[in-house]
């Protein structure tokens, strides 16, 4: 039975850097993805540009270089794709982690499933996960949020020209979303319980957003909140009284949080309310002996404050850690 130094759940920028790190040291090492690489950003929005610099967006010592201040999904998605080729990562992809369970050997059991049904069964003394947050959206549980024309992700506008559109939500994607979907032809309303939006959107963003909100371009409903969604309109309640507002497409944008159910069945505690992991944050090790989060996967409910160019360390930290307990020379560089 072949058993590893560490298995890494994810191929996320946090990921590659826990990669990069357990190949410099030395570690038997393997890392697994759901999906494609870095499967977040390959389902941001066409046209996403990022609130950071290209290199804080870097990992291993790799430059990224962009003619732009802040570089754009397309050229993050051609970066990671050239770190995974120059530090040869070895990465399974279309893997999904079903159950990590800690034997009494102290290994580690992971079950696998592949998109095409095949179950696999990995052992590994440590296992990572860096697997963030963006696969699991906070679901309001309102009526009619499974209806067809309703989504948790936004893409691109063109099909929404001449549409009507409502956003739900007040952050940094609810606005960049409204601003896009304007652009391109679509009537869009955005509803916020809260009677402005939030502090974390982005600062360019920030003044166009109020600018067409206040100009009517975008229709702003503030401390309102979304009662049901039907085929043709939303029902909402602002100021006391239900109101309806004509909707072909509803995007509920309203954040998203880890996969906790993965987490429980592996052992690991979670905050009741927060979902905040229980780890050492000098480590990043979990409840579980050897089990560790990086990079968004440390969030719980509030993902505000780890983004790539923090997480991306994490797993340097980590395999350090492991690197001292196997008896490896930490070389750990970034």
């Amino acid at each position: 039975m072949l058993v590893r130094d560490v298995t890494i759940v994810g191929a996320g920028p946090a990921g590659l850097a826990a990669g990069i790190a357990a190949k410099r040291v030395g570690l038997d090492y393997s890392i697994i993805e759901k999906g494609v690489l870095v499967n977040s950003i390959y389902r941001f929005p066409v046209n996403m540009v990022f609130f950071t610099t290209p290199e804080l967006l870097e990992i291993g010592g790799l430059p990224l270089v962009s003619p732009f201040e802040k570089p754009t999904r397309l050229e993050a998605l051609k970066y990671y794709r050239r770190v995974v080729d120059t530090f040869a990562l070895p990465i399974d992809f279309g893997e999904q982690v079903v159950s990590v369970e800690r034997e009494e050997t102290g290994v580690f059991a992971i079950e696998t499933r592949s998109e095409k049904g095949v179950r696999h069964i990995r052992h590994s003394r440590n296992v990572i996960f860096a697997i963030g947050y963006f696969d699991h959206p906070n679901y309001l549980g309102v009526p009619g949020e499974n209806l067809p024309h309703v989504a948790h992700y936004y893409n691109e506008a063109h099909g929404f020209y001449r549409k009507n559109v409502v956003i739900v939500g007040g952050g940094n994607s609810a606005a960049e979303t409204a601003l896009e979907l304007f652009r391109a032809g679509a009537h869009v309303t955005l509803v916020h319980r809260h009677p402005e939006l939030k502090p974390s959107i982005k600062y360019w963003v920030r003044p166009d957003i109020e600018n067409r909100i206040k100009e009517g371009s975008v229709k702003g409903l503030f401390n309102t909140r979304l009662l049901e969604i039907q085929p043709a309109h939303v029902i909402v309640e602002r100021d006391g009284a239900r109101e309806e507002i004509p909707a072909d497409a509803v995007f509920l944008l309203t954040g998203y949080h880890p996969d906790c159910e993965l987490y429980r069945r592996a052992g690991i505690r979670l905050h009741r309310d927060t979902m905040t992991p229980e780890l050492n944050k000098d480590t990043f090790e979990t409840n579980v002996p050897g089990l560790f989060l990086a990079g968004g996967a440390i969030c719980g409910r509030d993902t505000s404050n780890i983004f790539i160019e923090n997480g991306r360390f994490h797993g340097e930290t980590i395999v350090g850690v492991l690197a001292e307990r196997l008896g490896k020379r930490a070389a750990v560089a970034r």
